[in-house]
């Protein structure tokens, strides 16, 4: 027989994850969102500082150097943020599948569903149509 208080129960269950999970989803979102804002303040201020100290060279040797050296450590700085928003996303994709583990879990190890063998339809039906 059915069991009210069993499913409303189960109802409050279910309410009560979705609810942690979206809060978990939605923390992780604000945090890429602002890892990446300070990643775009922090390259917007070292190409600024880039172009305040690339106007102060006397000479084009030195303003070689200066560049090569901005670009070297710009590469560097955007693959370690990169990287960073790497590990971010994934996890990201690990709490936003944290409550399907649990009934991937319980699902039942059993033989996968044979399909229906296919049968070749002749050529004389396909031209009719």
């Amino acid at each position: 027989m059915f069991n009210f208080d069993e499913a409303s129960l189960k109802g409050k269950e279910v309410m009560d994850g979705m609810l942690k999970s979206y809060a978990d989803i939605t923390k992780a979102y604000q945090t890429l969102a602002t890892e990446a804002a300070d990643l775009s303040k922090k390259a917007y201020m070292d190409g600024v500082a880039h172009v305040e100290a690339l106007s102060s060279v006397k000479t084009p040797e030195a303003a070689l150097d200066l560049n090569m050296s901005y670009m070297r450590t710009s590469y560097e700085a955007a693959v370690a943020s990169m990287t960073r928003l790497g590990e971010l996303y994934v996890d990201l994709a690990r709490t936003a599948y944290k409550p399907f583990e649990a009934p991937v879990a319980k699902k039942p190890a059993g033989k996968p569903a044979q399909a229906a063998p296919v049968t070749p339809v002749p050529a004389q039906a396909v031209n009719a149509a």
